[in-house]
């Protein structure tokens, strides 16, 4: 594999770092975390790439994609990495996207995709339940066909950023006597505005409202918004998760984060000389960037493999594993070069309904106001899109056949 870029992509280098310069909304650097932002504020970006026609490279070019190389999908990514920018939500581009145009039908893709392409749609994701998370086989949301309509009852949780959400994807039990507990689930479409759809706010320990519980109650669901086949569900499920867990390695931004992990530990000191001079502090950055100089040739593997028309399969969760571990290990890091300047809490930040958000000045330097905060975010990554445990099982079997 050869692992240097040519004249022609480094010059495609030199095209996306004007554009972003150019075009990205200046507004947008000074957001720490996510809770901080309003619904526009998540697709100011997505839209501006809409209209360049670049927001969604990894969709084949029928379908609004950019023909470009997964080569070139890399250094997009880096260098959008290089600013922290806010990229368009995965629910849609990434997740319900591509189940769309390879299973739906015609219409279906009609009717979505350029609304996904545009961000003039925000999509959610409604898998998990209260007793079905790692396990979502069993998961017990319910759809009775009646005539030309589902009829759609239970409940999920997790659900991301929801209270912003046009419409949700779903998994529902469409056979409840099915031989095993993966047949009988189907993959249906959701208006979040249907009658009987509620949405209500999990509001964590800091305050934050990132996440809700979604209520499904007699919701009344067009057949036709089925994708694919009825009880087939759970086959779009894992092509949708096979594609999630690869994008959740997050090479490219645990890269910069370790060059910002480098510039912290240059200016905090440690018995008066630099942090980044601490032998064991060091040695455990550079553990970390080891790691991540291999996992991110295992991505180059798995973008190469795509370039020759192999679509990501059980290898992804090899990159879910090292990508999750190496986030959570950056942030800690991150936290510990800080020291006590992560401890404060600076009340509440999200635009929670009936909260005010805090008015108080953070103490120390910019870079360590949200460390702890996102240490703590951040031990969810090895839960979701299915736990680490699960994907250790996954390439257990798939990949070495035990």
């Amino acid at each position: 594999m050869n692992l240097e870029f040519t004249p022609e992509e480094k010059a495609f280098r030199e095209e996306v770092r004007t554009f972003i310069a150019e075009n990205y909304p200046k507004h947008l650097a000074d957001f720490g975390m996510r809770e901080d932002m309003e619904r526009e504020d998540f697709l100011a970006w997505h839209k501006i790439l809409g209209e360049k026609g670049w927001s969604v490279p990894a969709w084949p070019v029928e379908y609004g994609g950019t023909g470009w190389t997964p080569t070139q999908r890399y250094i997009w990514s880096e260098e959008n990495a290089r600013i922290n920018a806010v990229m368009p939500l995965p629910f849609g581009v990434a997740m319900v996207g591509p189940v769309i145009y390879t299973f739906g039908n015609e219409e279906q893709k009609a009717e979505h995709l350029p609304g996904i392409r545009s961000g003039d749609v925000w999509w959610c994701q409604g898998y998990s339940e209260p007793g079905a998370g790692s396990d979502l086989a069993s998961l017990k949301t319910t759809a009775v066909r009646d005539g030309d309509h589902y009829i759609i009852n239970g409940q999920k949780t997790w659900t991301t950023l929801a209270q912003h959400a046009d419409w949700g994807f779903f998994l529902c039990r469409t056979d409840p006597d099915a031989a095993k507990p993966q047949e009988g689930i189907s993959f249906i479409l959701i208006d979040m505005k249907t009658p009987g759809v509620e949405v209500k706010p999990i509001k964590l320990l800091d305050g934050g409202y990132e996440v809700n519980e979604t209520w499904l109650t007699d919701v009344r669901v067009p057949v036709e918004n089925l994708v694919g086949e009825e009880n087939k569900g759970w086959t779009y499920a894992k092509f949708l998760l096979a594609h999630e867990r690869s994008g959740i390695a997050g090479v490219a931004r645990s890269k910069r984060g370790v060059e910002k992990l480098r510039e912290i530990a240059a200016s905090e000191t440690l018995d008066g000389k630099p942090l980044i001079n601490d032998f064991d502090f060091a040695r455990k950055v550079s553990q970390l960037e080891i790691d991540l100089a291999a996992l991110e040739i295992t991505e180059l593997r798995t973008l190469a493999g795509e370039q020759a028309g192999k679509g990501p399969g059980p290898e992804s969760s090899i990159l879910k594993i090292k990508g999750t571990e190496i986030q959570q290990r950056l942030t800690e890091l991150t936290l510990e070069a800080v020291g006590s300047y992560g401890t404060p809490l600076y009340g509440n930040i999200a635009n929670v309904p009936g909260d005010a958000g805090s008015n108080q000045y953070p103490v120390g330097p910019d870079y360590a106001k949200h460390a702890a905060a996102t240490y703590f975010n951040m031990r969810k990554t090895s839960i979701y899109g299915g736990s680490n445990e699960i994907q250790r099982n996954i390439i257990t079997k798939m990949i070495l056949g035990l």
